[in-house]
């Protein structure tokens, strides 16, 4: 299917993704009474009249958002990351989810990678709870992948990870950007040159934080490697990555990307404004017009076939830093909070704040004041995944302080 819809010509590319997007929005209106409902009196035929859904939209049962013919057992289920401060449950079909990570195969292709036999080296966070750690551990032995902690990034740990590159013929990095960066300013330190101790590394990818100019010319410095920049959602799957021409390339071939400005009108390329995609081949769940709480702007050289991402705001996690000197990457809280954000969890936003090197407040959305356990059971997460004896100050609100552009960040550093 994908070689089918990447071998179109311009003209036949162009009233692909018009076909499709009518077909998507049609079929949901017809099949799907959440979307029937949040998408009255809308018609696939007048596009801008579509309304824009939003995470706060999606936040509510899974039964009641899926399309009609489709349960639980029979699709791809899962949980954003919540690292937008606005996590839910969220699902695709089988075909769908398919031809997501076929794209991925097609992307990684462009660097020599197979995603089935080449070497992995993955900065991801892993559960510490003993099912979740070890099923994790077994998907990456099958996956053919090692995973680095995330969550201790001291100089002790850094050694360790050296020492692992030097023993092991990895083919790839792939992680979150601030776990990497740390790990290429310690080798920086030491003056080496990670290709030069694994001669087998190909490329290094990055993903679910923002990449900055400065990170990326460290990171192509210590490692003597491509460093690709992916953008994705676990929602949606690769919305964008870097060819070897350095261009943040948009897939289209399942998504439809606009940027839209606060009036929900589409933006001309150049010009900045809120990141809103539409899944193209998703009948299990509607994600039509979907506004990730991004904000990004398209290059002025895109055209409606090859649409390239100028520049992305907003996706940065801070590095956490703890008494001990330990530090550890922000999206550690994703880890934290899903001891309590789960799918029936009367929480429905949070920030975290790095207030003092030992104090952190928790604030939360929540018609409800979280509970003594609930507490409890945060404070012995934070207690696992960072270390004891923090001070933890928890805060419910009616709303939380969004940025200027709306995007609301999950872990906030004052020091």
């Amino acid at each position: 299917m994908l070689q089918s819809i990447q071998s179109k010509n311009i003209d036949d590319s162009t009233r692909y993704i018009e076909t499709q997007k009518h077909a998507i929005v049609d079929y949901h209106l017809n099949h799907n009474n959440f979307y029937k409902a949040f998408a009255k009196n809308s018609s696939s035929t007048d596009w801008k009249r579509i309304p824009v859904m939003g995470k706060h939209d999606l936040q509510q049962p899974l039964k009641n958002r899926l399309s009609n013919g489709f349960n639980e057992s029979d699709i791809y289920v899962n949980k954003t990351s919540g690292s937008s401060g606005n996590p839910f449950v969220f699902a695709k079909d089988k075909f769908c989810h398919a031809l997501t990570w076929s794209i991925f195969i097609d992307r990684y292709s462009w660097f020599n990678i197979n995603t089935n036999t080449s070497k992995q080296a993955r900065f991801y966070g892993i559960p510490l709870d003993s099912k979740g750690y070890y099923k994790e551990r077994l998907k990456d032995a099958l996956g053919n992948r090692f995973r680095f902690s995330v969550f201790n990034l001291s100089d002790e740990q850094l050694e360790k990870n050296l020492n692992k590159f030097k023993s092991t013929t990895f083919d790839y990095i792939n992680g979150y950007t601030s776990s990497i960066v740390q790990f290429a300013k310690f080798l920086a330190s030491k003056n080496i040159v990670l290709k030069t101790i694994c001669p087998s590394l190909k490329a290094c990818i990055v993903t679910s934080e923002m990449l900055f100019e400065t990170d990326k010319t460290l990171l192509e410095s210590q490692f003597g490697i491509p460093i690709i920049n992916e953008y994705g959602a676990a929602e949606l799957g690769l919305i964008a990555f870097q060819n070897k021409q350095d261009e943040w390339i948009i897939n289209t071939e399942d998504l439809y990307v606009e940027i839209l400005d606060e009036n929900n009108n589409i933006l001309p390329y150049g010009e900045e404004g809120r990141i809103v995609i539409t899944s193209l081949y998703n009948k299990a769940h509607p994600f039509i017009r979907y506004d990730l709480g991004d904000v990004g702007a398209l290059s002025k050289q895109s055209t409606p076939q090859k649409p390239i991402l100028k520049k992305l705001t907003g996706r940065t996690n801070d590095i956490v830093l703890l008494p001990s000197g330990k530090k550890s990457a922000g999206l550690t809280f994703y880890y934290v909070t899903k001891t309590i954000i789960e799918e029936k969890s009367s929480v429905k936003e949070f920030v975290i704040e790095q207030l003092t090197i030992d104090t952190f407040k928790i604030s939360y959305v929540s018609p409800l004041e979280l509970s003594n356990e609930n507490l409890k059971n945060i404070k012995t997460a934070i207690s696992k995944y960072l270390e004891p004896n923090l001070n933890i100050i928890f805060e419910r609100n009616e709303k939380l302080n969004r940025s200027n552009r709306g995007k609301l960040k999950q872990f906030m550093s004052h020091l």
